[in-house]
């Protein structure tokens, strides 16, 4: 059996064993595993888990990771998503569908301190989807721009998705945070429109809310006060070469608990939890990358992502149209697929083919994390989906049906689709500041 085709029984065995429920880091490490050890040894295959696991559980640039996803969490601890919420229902929250538009916009600023899709889709679930139902808010609206706008965390930096793609590809993560901003604004813009346009058209979706005067207004910028602070100080302190991505992540999360003690806004229960929940989404990340470089390092003995490379390549259409293709496949691999699994597995492989035809690959890597946004909410697995679906049944003490949530999605899903149109028309959007700040 050559290794081409045991690779592509690799692969099935491996989606089959997705469609079991079965975790996808120990999948991916299991298949990789016996894969790696058929075409070579046994030995050569117990060599490999315990090396593999070791060189991503020690790695520096990896400590990013963790250190973003505790200062989202101690943001989400101290209060700073319900301060973010305050300020978007004070200026949204009088016109139809306001409070969604404050939920996306709340969302967005919220992926400023967190980096993460499902802690951001979580975290404004559980601040926004009550004050949806005190205004009478349509189930499919509320949960809709909940779902979605948690997807904008895997854009606005600090993204873990992003700083995964710099690690695999050897892109600056700098730059790829820098890249993200202008986007994660587009589709926050795309969204409200998105919204704006149901609620003119079935205005009973999202009726108004209470206003409020313009020196209220004005006195609620304050909430934005401290989220502006870490954000400068981070992205800020990368774009001026004063640390490394991987020092502004400690610098970042130990700016949030400062404040936070400072202000008096976190409890030691609160801090205790967040480090719990670091702990624990750092280990599923960090498996996550663990299984998909064993699988990888099967994947490149077989030869498969060079054939692919080489066919793709081959392919006697435009530039664009491989493009189209590759994002068709990421659209689709994401709909079946966790999508920062989906983007380790994948990014080795169409990498070198992107880079061949000429496209900048901090573009590439913007177009893949708008593309993969899709993934998180559209069926079947749309995690944010069933983190919104669960957060609901506590907070609303209601069951909302999964099918009404992934309804409620598909005007944000159109919103995503016209923002990636836009971003391939017009891809200075995306290079625009990084190279205005890294211009050497």
């Amino acid at each position: 059996m050559s290794p081409t085709l045991i690779g592509i029984l690799g692969i099935i065995v491996m989606i089959l064993l997705f469609l079991t429920r079965m975790p996808v880091a120990f999948v991916m490490a299991a298949v990789g595993f016996a894969g790696f050890s058929m075409l070579s040894t046994f030995s050569a295959g117990l060599a490999l888990l315990p090396r593999n696991v070791y060189e991503v559980f020690s790695s520096y640039d990896l400590t990013t990771i963790p250190l973003f996803i505790l200062m989202g969490q101690l943001g989400f601890n101290s209060g700073i998503s319900k301060r973010l919420y305050d300020v978007g229902y004070k200026f949204l929250g009088s016109t139809r569908g306001g409070l969604a538009m404050a939920t996306v916009s709340a969302c967005t600023a919220f992926g400023a301190v967190c980096g993460s899709s499902p802690a951001t889709a979580a975290t404004m679930a559980t601040v926004g989807l009550p004050e949806m139902k005190r205004y009478n808010y349509d189930d499919e609206l509320s949960t809709g721009s909940v779902a979605s706008g948690g997807g904008l965390g895997m854009i606005m930096p600090p993204s873990v998705v992003l700083i995964i793609y710099g690690i695999l590809t050897e892109q600056s993560i700098g730059q790829l945070f820098v890249a993200g901003i202008f986007p994660a604004i587009l589709v926050t813009v795309l969204f409200i429109i998105a919204i704006y346009i149901r609620c003119t058209i079935s205005p009973d979706q999202g009726p108004k809310g209470e206003s409020f005067s313009w020196a209220q207004k004005i006195k609620a910028l304050s909430g934005l006060g401290e989220t502006l602070a870490v954000f400068i100080l981070v992205i800020g302190g990368i774009f001026k070469g004063f640390f490394t991505p991987t020092e502004a992540a400690a610098v970042g999360a130990f700016g949030v608990l400062a404040i936070a003690i400072v202000r008096r806004q976190i409890t030691f229960k609160g801090f205790i939890k967040s480090l719990e929940e670091t702990l624990k989404t750092s280990c599923m990340v960090m498996m996550l990358i663990a299984g998909a470089v064993i699988f990888g390092k099967f994947l490149a003995i077989t030869r498969i992502p060079f054939e692919i490379a080489g066919w793709i390549s081959s392919l006697e259409m435009a530039p664009y149209l491989v493009i189209g293709v590759i994002i068709l496949i990421y659209f689709l691999g994401g709909c079946f697929m966790d999508a920062l699994a989906f983007v380790t597995l994948t990014v080795p492989i169409f990498f070198p083919v992107v880079q061949n035809l000429g496209y900048d690959p901090i573009w590439f890597g913007i177009i893949i994390v708008m593309v993969t946004e899709m993934g998180v909410i559209t069926p079947p697995v749309g995690i944010n989906v069933y983190v919104v679906y669960g957060v609901a049944r506590t907070v609303l003490e209601k069951e909302i049906p999964l099918e009404k949530i992934f309804k409620g999605i598909i005007p944000f899903l159109i919103a995503i689709i016209a923002g990636i149109i836009i971003l391939i028309m017009f891809p200075k959007i995306i290079l625009f500041l990084p190279h205005l700040m890294y211009a050497s």
